[in-house]
């Protein structure tokens, strides 16, 4: 009976994380896509603290995958760890823009774009891109190297490696080549980390 009442609850919490991850997505590409049309302030608020915010909900959705497929230990251990730097890193780049940076823009003092974040040659933004670039590929190559080669759930294996190669060449590429190159990151943790949160709640469905 407690065995059956623990998995109930499992099961909802798989369910309301991966379909909290999905509206993540979504909320945060229309508020990116809002504040390029708008540039208001507003919105690029809203927009830094949906950012802050998905790093907790990213490294829950991968927590639950690893989960529900059964990742190594270690993997997910190093996983854990890498998303940690990540969610340290990309939060407190992006507080100090908040609290900091633009506060101080809009009391008339200048900041030096190196000190402002959107800037390929900021301290800032570079904070953010090896969170979200160079951490978040090693989290998901964390999680490719941890899944079995078990059939079923190669999806997941091979989304892994993509999503992994798509934050390093952003990062990479966006800080040495060409930085529109980092484009290739937010497709990783967001349309990549979307399509995983669908995948999960199938998979979780059919349970």
């Amino acid at each position: 009976m407690k065995k059956e009442i623990f998995s109930e609850v499992t099961y909802s919490m798989n369910k309301k994380t991966m379909y909290f991850g999905i509206i993540l997505v979504i909320i945060y590409f229309i508020t990116v896509g809002t504040f390029i049309s708008t540039q208001s302030p507003v919105v690029l608020t809203i927009w830094e603290l949906l950012t802050i915010i998905s790093g907790p909900v990213v490294l829950l959705v991968l927590l639950e995958i690893a989960d529900e497929i059964n990742i190594t230990a270690k993997y997910k251990n190093l996983m854990l760890v890498f998303l940690g730097c990540n969610c340290t890193l990309t939060g407190l780049a992006h507080l100090i823009n908040l609290c900091v940076t633009r506060k101080l823009m809009s009391q008339g003092m200048e900041i030096p774009t190196y000190y402002q974040i959107g800037y390929i040659t900021s301290t800032e933004t570079v904070a953010d891109y090896l969170g979200w670039g160079f951490f978040m590929g090693l989290a998901f190559f964390s999680m490719a190297a941890g899944t079995s080669k078990e059939k079923s759930i190669q999806f997941y294996k091979i989304s892994f490696i993509i999503d992994g190669i798509l934050c390093m060449s952003g990062f990479i590429g966006a800080l040495w080549i060409n930085e529109n190159l980092w484009y290739l990151a937010p497709a990783a943790y967001g349309i990549g980390i979307g399509i995983l949160c669908i995948k999960g709640l199938k998979k979780t469905s059919s349970l």
